[in-house]
């Protein structure tokens, strides 16, 4: 069974940095690992993903501000997110998923919020002008 663990969440100015970590606690292997956000009132929103090759994807709201990365080794997904603003205000998720296709050839889809099977608790964001 995954276990995915946030942390790295609170609050900060607009401008500043956080990082947000993510702990696939039970070592599963080779998942498809995501970021997701909801804001109150809002739709859930995919932040970033990141693919078994090592590419990325992003939301235009976060291009050029935020970095998704992952260490293999610590079995960690990471969200380094700067010049926060207060629109990025919201619960962060951490998200997974199982690749398509096999061994060299398996990668990660395009998928929507709602189509991860595997949600970590999430953690805070707070950005204050």
């Amino acid at each position: 069974q995954v276990q995915l663990v946030e942390s790295g969440g609170g609050s900060v100015q607009a401008g500043e940095s956080l990082r947000l970590s993510c702990v696939d606690s039970r070592a599963s292997s080779n998942l498809c690992m995501a970021w997701i956000r909801q804001a109150p009132g809002k739709e859930r929103e995919s932040v970033a993903a990141i693919d078994k090759d090592g590419s990325t994807t992003y939301g235009d709201s976060v291009k050029g501000r935020f970095t998704i990365s992952e260490d293999n080794r610590k079995n960690t997904l990471y969200l380094q997110m700067d010049s926060l603003k207060p629109e990025d205000t919201a619960m962060y998720y951490c998200v997974a998923d199982h690749p398509l296709g096999w061994g060299g050839g398996a990668y990660c889809p395009s998928r929507q919020p709602h189509e991860y099977t595997y949600w970590g608790q999430g953690t805070q964001v707070t950005v204050s002008s």
